[in-house]
């Protein structure tokens, strides 16, 4: 199933899509602080849908290791903000919110209209995600962490992460059915408790998802796994972003997230033709 449901319409993802990240925070890894005014934000979605994304995904709290708390209502008072801006100008754009909070994704949807929910938790850390997805049938995805965002990174073990990493979708996906839900993007979780060596051995093995059925998303855009492989800093992993991003199209990404939507949109284009 490679087509999921946003306001009881069908949005297909057989043909490959691009998801441009507008973080509006102040310590996110790559572009932290730079899109906290109305117009450094209106300047991003339009640079995000000039470039060809089909989808926004709006973060307003830094997962990253180390990152700062935010509390729900600080939280929700920037995703608002900035999810009102992009229905404001492009009304008809799917939008994303980054959060594993019901009580942010329930105020966002309430208010604002359906969106698709993208929890870094797989429904881990808040109990009553997948109850409000089930409810409300908002598209969800799922991506797997190991720990927290404040543990994840400290010593991640794994037998065999691309087993183990089924083997959680597999759990979550189960729950969810029996909840009587089905719109679920899934997305292995690039550097969300994972070594460097973790994160190659899931890119080597991500091909064997896709009997799973459900649509892949891959976000490994600018991160650790390509700068500390290939050194420099995450201002200098453009081109491995893009290697990356090529190889996850071939084994099967129907969503790329990424901040550089420009090079993602003609990866999408490139291996579309080879594939052609």
């Amino acid at each position: 199933m490679k087509t999921i449901t946003l306001n009881k319409l069908p949005l297909d993802l057989s043909t490959p899509v691009v998801m441009g990240i507008l973080n509006v925070t102040p310590d996110s890894f790559y572009d932290g602080g730079k899109y906290t005014t109305e117009t450094a934000v209106i300047r991003r979605i339009n640079q995000i849908v000039e470039e060809g994304a089909g989808i926004i995904d709006v973060g307003a709290y830094s997962t990253r290791p180390g990152a700062a708390f935010v509390d729900e209502q600080e939280e929700l008072g920037r995703l608002s903000w900035a999810v009102e801006l992009v229905r404001k100008y492009y009304p008809n754009l799917p939008v994303s919110i980054d959060t594993f909070r019901a009580g942010v994704a329930r105020e966002i949807v309430s208010c604002l209209g359906e969106v698709i929910v993208n929890d870094i938790s797989g429904g881990t850390l808040d109990e009553n995600m997948f109850d409000f997805v089930a409810e409300t049938g908002v598209p969800y995805i799922m991506m797997h962490i190991q720990g927290t965002p404040q543990t994840m990174q400290q010593n991640p073990v794994y037998e065999d992460v691309v087993r183990e990493v089924r083997q959680f979708l597999t759990e979550r996906i189960a729950v969810l059915n029996a909840k009587g839900f089905d719109n679920i993007i899934l997305d292995p979780g690039f550097g969300f408790g994972k070594t460097l060596v973790h994160n190659y051995e899931l890119m080597s093995g991500m091909d064997t998802y896709q009997d799973l059925g459900y649509p892949l998303l891959v976000g490994i855009s600018r991160k650790t796994m390509i700068y500390k492989l290939l050194g420099g800093t995450a201002q200098d992993a453009l081109n491995g972003t893009t290697v990356l991003n090529t190889i996850a199209l071939l084994k099967g990404a129907n969503i790329l997230r990424v901040h550089d939507v420009k090079e993602a949109v003609e990866t999408v284009r490139i291996v579309q033709q080879l594939n052609r």
